[in-house]
């Protein structure tokens, strides 16, 4: 059961770069490359499958932050 648990991020993305497209199709792609923090958390207050999208992505940057240290 660990180690199920252990790989929930690659089973928690069902389509790699869906979320990009859409930020893209709306303007939101920074200069740098990044999606919009802003465009994330205002997607992520809806209940389609964007919102899932966005939400998980916040959560993975928490995640990236906390292991850069």
């Amino acid at each position: 059961m660990a180690a199920k648990k252990r790989k929930w991020i690659q089973s928690a993305i069902k389509n790699p770069g869906a979320l990009r497209a859409q930020a893209a199709k709306e303007g939101a792609i920074t200069k740098q490359g990044t999606i919009s923090k802003s465009w994330l958390r205002e997607k992520a207050k809806g209940s389609g499958t964007t919102a899932r999208r966005a939400r998980l992505a916040l959560t993975l940057s928490k995640l990236r932050k906390r292991r850069k240290k």
